[in-house]
């Protein structure tokens, strides 16, 4: 007989199925006699793997600290500039939207972290120049259309956080950062905006979790397409639900502390999730 299975089951059955067919698109595409037909088998993992990734992640940082400070200073300038540019156009409905957002683009962020871990660990140099090594390899292309799948989710995410403004408290401009806040704190309209504003983030921030988790790190170890590497993702996730709702959790809890104050603790934060993410994919993935 049919049994009625909970939510989560289903969803990591669907993820599951999810992986299997963009792998099976991917090895169409490129022939079956490809090296990037090739499935890589996942793993089951545990918390206590979150803590070893971690660790190892806090060491990449510890050994490459001037290098990965001065790779990612970059992003609090970027961000500090966005910011400037909503203040003074009158955009501050997507201050939040936009700081939380960054989750969706750090793994685009983050790969020249995965670049250098995946050097520490064979042994080789490991710079920010070398980090961009990667650029000359054949993966670069899978590896920007995979950010540019990303980027649109982002611009997606910035959009349907504008359409929640002006169901909630728009269409008017907020006339200050004071009262918008106001407004947003005390007001039902407010609160409705940030339950449906949380909601709807909490999706994107899953798809993206769930399509880029393993991707960028596996793109850049071995020769296999995007179709490939998102669906092994997928697996990945579908393989194990609690470590990775657990780490999505540490991610956002890390970039909402590095974001405080102004962006600058990215230059921290950011470089220890990198290179902890490439030793989750190694977790993660068989070799």
């Amino acid at each position: 007989m049919d049994t009625i299975r909970n939510p989560i089951e289903w969803s990591m059955d669907k993820l599951r199925e999810a992986g299997s067919a963009m792998e099976t698109a991917g090895g169409s595409i490129h022939g079956a006699n490809s090296q990037a037909t090739v499935h890589p088998a996942v793993r089951r993992i545990g918390l206590a793997d979150l803590r070893d990734v971690l660790k190892k992640g806090v060491e990449d940082f510890a050994a490459y600290r001037t290098d990965v400070m001065f790779l990612c200073i970059i992003y609090p300038v970027i961000s500090a500039v966005l910011i400037q540019i909503i203040f003074h156009q009158g955009m501050l409905a997507l201050l939040f939207p936009l700081a939380a957002g960054f989750a969706l683009v750090g793994p685009v962020a983050a790969i020249g972290l995965y670049e250098m871990s995946r050097r520490r660990e064979r042994g080789l140099e490991a710079s920010w120049i070398s980090a961009f090594a990667m650029i000359r390899a054949p993966s670069f292309g899978p590896i920007l259309a995979l950010a540019v799948i990303l980027l649109l989710l982002f611009l997606l995410w910035l959009a349907a956080a504008q359409t929640i403004y002006l169901a909630t408290l728009g269409p008017a401009t907020p006339v200050s950062l004071g009262s918008f806040l106001s407004d947003v704190l005390t007001t039902e309209a407010g609160w409705t905006m940030i339950v449906l504003g949380m909601g709807v983030g909490f999706v994107f921030a899953a798809v993206v979790l769930a399509i880029s988790v393993v991707s960028f790190p596996l793109l850049i170890d071995r020769p296999v397409g995007v179709a490939i590497a998102v669906g092994t993702s997928l697996r990945a996730v579908a393989a194990n639900p609690l470590p990775m709702a657990a780490w999505g959790l540490i991610v956002a809890a890390g970039l909402f502390i590095g974001s405080l104050p102004a962006f600058l603790g990215l230059v921290l934060v950011l470089p220890v999730l990198g290179h902890a993410t490439w030793h989750l994919y190694r977790k993660l993935v068989a070799d």
